[in-house]
């Protein structure tokens, strides 16, 4: 295990127990994390361990430029996936929502259209990303605490009344059951009479993440693989505009992780989704074009700008080089970003709208396709209807008055940008050769778990100490408690929400219910696709934590540990 900042460290590469041995330690450890350094160190060095120079000038700038350059819309796409970026089309300006009921969601994404928002994106509660139902006990007081609850077809109805499916596209911030989301959601199109072909979407579909920093998994690896192939697979024949996965980064920043690690963790991942994806027979070249990325967005503007300028070279090469895609589609990163929750303090929380704007500036001028920016208050609560009106008309500011979408990839070319750009790559396939030899992402992921840990405790140790700082946190703060209007969930909705439930239960026809589920298990038990025996019982009237039941009767649950 890596060493701590202020620990000895207990490996000892060459057995001498010597101090260049342990130096080597730390040295490689802090290529990915930022070291903590005396208050008589002068040096300015970033989360992952980047020193920045006080100048950079031309020699800083490593040969072959233009070659890494490229043209915008072109292999290696540094400069971007599209030859002139926001004057031809602004990012998707995508709110994240969903709280309490299906009712009251629907009511927030409505007010958001009307302000302006230009794409949905669900939150939902933990028992729904966890595969379970409103009324299991295990999830008694959870209910709409932190997204959205969907138990059945009937609260996807709710969630999208009067907003019509042909006209938005939505994103599910789901995973392990992301298949019956999707699955409702094209059900819910189909009563709105849009043809499947024409849904335009998202799925977070990552669950590799949910091992390495979250934990809402419900099956092993390996039946969650297949889930995440088939999903590529059904998607390709009946719903061909949707990204079948948001291959997602953000999660693993938010544990506590650097921008480099963030790149390798996050890249490692999308390698091992498309190693199966071609296990399971399917064309890179096709499944490969609705892949997706989600990254988060951190203070460091330079940095965070350098990181999506590497991160889409370094996977343009590994689709081409490593897998063979030859469509320009399938070797690019289309990528969402969100800006950093981690970041958002709970003192002086109003300085959280500048902290998000200088966030999203760096994702607007680093080349993002999507963007969320956070409400002011998320450290305190989920947000009010004002402060996600801020935050949607800090996106709108970027693009109308800002200048930064005027123009595509504003910093190529600057020595200093162009340096970082160059070091984040090198660094980030370093670690990603270490996942490599570990053999890859689903055998490395205590590895990457305890690299994570590292680095929060990296983070922590700079804040304590305050050789990075946190304005409002430890500097410049006040005695003053501002006082901030803060969303409350009315705790009555999740008893109408199990009467809901229940009313759905009993008004169902039951033995078709349990015909669909037995199918379900067969299907399990098989190799076919999972998909349409899973929509067979959702139209049934099945709901989410009885189809997710299950497939838990045949593949088990996960039991990994914890290593922190």
């Amino acid at each position: 295990m890596a060493t701590r900042p202020g620990e000895t460290p207990k490996v000892d590469p060459d057995g001498s127990g010597s101090a260049a041995a342990k130096e080597a330690v730390e040295e490689d450890l802090y290529r990915y994390i930022a070291p903590t350094v005396g208050p008589d160190d002068e040096r300015v060095i970033t989360d992952s361990g980047i020193e920045i120079k006080p100048l950079y000038e031309e020699e800083d700038v490593a040969p072959g430029l233009q070659e890494r350059l490229g043209e915008p819309g072109s292999y290696p796409f540094t400069r971007g996936i599209h030859e002139r970026m926001y004057r031809d089309r602004l990012w998707t300006m995508r709110q994240y929502a969903g709280f309490a009921s299906p009712e009251d969601t629907n009511e927030r994404y409505r007010y958001l259209t009307e302000h302006g928002s230009t794409g949905l994106s669900m939150a939902f509660d933990l028992p729904t990303q966890l595969g379970r139902d409103s009324d299991d006990p295990l999830c008694q007081g959870e209910v709409g605490r932190t997204g959205v609850p969907i138990d059945t077809l009937e609260d996807m109805r709710i969630c999208f009344d009067r907003i019509g499916l042909a006209e938005v596209s939505t994103s599910m911030t789901i995973n392990a059951p992301a298949a019956i989301l999707l699955l409702l959601y094209e059900l819910v199109g189909e009563e709105q009479g849009v043809p499947s072909e024409e849904l335009r979407g998202t799925v977070q579909n990552d669950v590799l993440k949910e091992y390495i920093s979250r934990g809402n998994y419900i099956y092993p690896p390996e039946p969650t693989m297949r889930l995440t192939t088939d999903i590529f697979s059904y998607c390709d024949q009946n719903v061909p505009k949707w990204n079948t996965i948001s291959i997602s980064g953000y999660h693993i920043r938010e544990k506590g992780c650097s921008a480099v690690q963030e790149v390798a963790f996050t890249l490692a991942n999308a390698i091992a989704y498309v190693e199966a994806g071609i296990e399971a027979g399917l064309d890179v070249n096709r499944f490969g074009k609705r892949l997706a990325f989600f990254f988060n967005g951190h203070n460091n503007v330079f940095q965070e700008i350098a990181k999506f300028r590497a991160v889409r070279r370094m996977w343009a090469s590994t689709m081409k080089d490593r897998f063979g895609a030859t469509e320009e589609k399938a070797q690019m990163v289309r990528f969402h970003t969100q800006t950093g929750g981690v970041t958002l303090q709970a003192q002086q929380p109003e300085v959280n709208i500048i902290r998000v704007a200088l966030q999203g500036f760096a994702a607007v001028a680093g080349g993002t396709q999507s963007l969320h920016t956070n409400g002011f208050d998320e450290a305190l609560a989920l947000p009010t209807e004002r402060s996600a009106r801020i935050a949607l008309r800090t996106q709108q500011v970027l693009a109308h008055e800002s200048g930064v979408a005027d123009t595509v990839d504003p910093f190529a070319g600057s020595y200093f940008v162009e340096s970082l750009t160059d070091e984040i790559e090198a660094r980030s396939w370093e670690l990603m050769g270490k996942v490599e030899g570990l053999g890859g992402s689903v055998n490395a992921l205590e590895f990457m778990q305890r690299e994570i840990e590292e680095s929060a405790a990296s983070y922590h140790e700079r804040y304590r100490t305050g050789q990075d700082i946190i304005v409002g946190v430890n500097r410049y703060e006040t005695d003053v408690v501002d006082d901030v209007d803060i969303l409350k969930v009315d705790p009555e909705s999740e008893k109408r929400q199990l009467k809901r439930l229940a009313e759905w239960k009993a008004n169902r026809d039951q033995a078709d219910v349990d015909a669909r589920l037995v199918d379900l298990r067969k299907a399990a038990e098989g190799d076919a696709n999972l998909l349409p025996p899973i929509k067979e019982a959702l139209r049934a009237g099945g709901s989410i934590g009885e189809v997710c039941g299950a497939m838990r009767e045949v593949f088990g649950e996960y039991r990994g540990g914890a290593f922190f």
